[in-house]
């Protein structure tokens, strides 16, 4: 049987009730909604020829912008609609005329940053669609003014 935690007791050290955590995400969510009427992310020449290449061979592409996970933190290229898009997720704006994603939390972290998409020789993120190419789309960054 778990062991039940009374609702007064204090937290471990590092962890937030749910409603302040709520807050904090909603806060968040604002920012993103704020800003994703301007345009947080770029590309090179190098990654508009790659998408371009790409949406030939697949048709609409979309990106999303990697938390750090399985392929660090990769820009991540899917056919449109492939990755299923939440309420946690934030509109940066397009590359290529195809939109780019990034997780609200992610976000919090990069909220004054453009992100300029770049790309490179080597293996790209095993579920992104540049894999094959040879080439891998990489993320480079400036401070937005605030």
């Amino acid at each position: 049987m778990q062991k039940q935690i009374p609702l007064t007791a204090p937290l471990p050290k590092g962890e937030i009730a749910a409603p302040e955590l709520l807050t904090k995400i909603t806060q968040i969510l604002r920012v993103a909604e704020d800003t994703s009427m301007k345009n947080q992310v770029s590309a090179t020449p190098a990654a508009l020829a790659l998408i371009d290449t790409l949406t030939a061979q697949y048709g609409p592409l979309m990106f999303h912008q990697s938390g750090g996970c399985c392929d660090g933190s990769s820009p991540m290229c899917f056919q449109a609609g492939e990755l299923i898009i939440g309420d946690s997720d934030v509109l940066l704006g397009e590359i290529g005329g195809m939109p780019f994603y990034i997780g609200a939390a992610q976000f919090a972290y990069w909220q004054h940053t453009q992100l300029i998409i770049d790309v490179v020789e080597g293996r790209g993120g095993m579920f992104s669609l540049e894999g094959g190419t040879g080439l891998r789309f990489l993320t480079r960054s400036e401070l937005c003014p605030i």
